[in-house]
């Protein structure tokens, strides 16, 4: 994919007049901490996609900092839930449309509830993958919401 080209991710956002900042990398899939050092970003500024499910049986979608770890109790409180856990890999190109790596919260398949680490509230901007791996977008934590309807909470360890 040469860098001219647009993920889903970044036409759903031109659809919508959301604007965007696009970043490539070359090396593959690339940790998250990787990725933005690749990119010479903070990486608390840089988010990975989680997807959870409920002890309910429920999709939930959590956005962390790269660098961070999912705390399952603090995320299963903020979707008000008993408990969450990770899904298996193989269950994510199904559920969302997105791969391992490459996983986005604009544009899965489905809408998930969907949750924020608090630290981005911090922030003017955050990247996240835009939907394919080698790729990464940089958006207003208000613009996703425009997008992508979510609450913030602190869910990291």
């Amino acid at each position: 994919m040469n860098r001219s080209e647009k993920t889903n991710v970044m036409r759903l956002l031109e659809q919508h007049g959301i604007e965007y900042r696009s970043y490539s990398y070359d090396g593959g899939a690339l940790s998250g901490a990787e990725v933005a050092k690749e990119l010479g970003e903070d990486p608390d500024r840089v988010f990975k996609t989680l997807v959870t499910r409920s002890a309910s049986g429920e999709y939930c979608v959590f956005m962390v900092p790269v660098e961070a770890e999912l705390d399952l109790k603090k995320a299963a409180k903020a979707v008000g839930e008993k408990s969450v856990a990770m899904i298996k890999s193989k269950e994510l190109l199904p559920l969302t449309g997105y791969i391992h790596g490459g996983c986005s919260p604009i544009g899965m398949k489905k809408q998930f509830v969907t949750v924020v680490d608090e630290t981005a509230s911090l922030f003017d901007t955050v990247l996240f993958s835009a939907g394919k791996i080698g790729h990464q977008v940089e958006v207003s934590p208000e613009d996703l919401g425009k997008l992508v309807p979510f609450k913030y909470a602190d869910i990291c360890v």
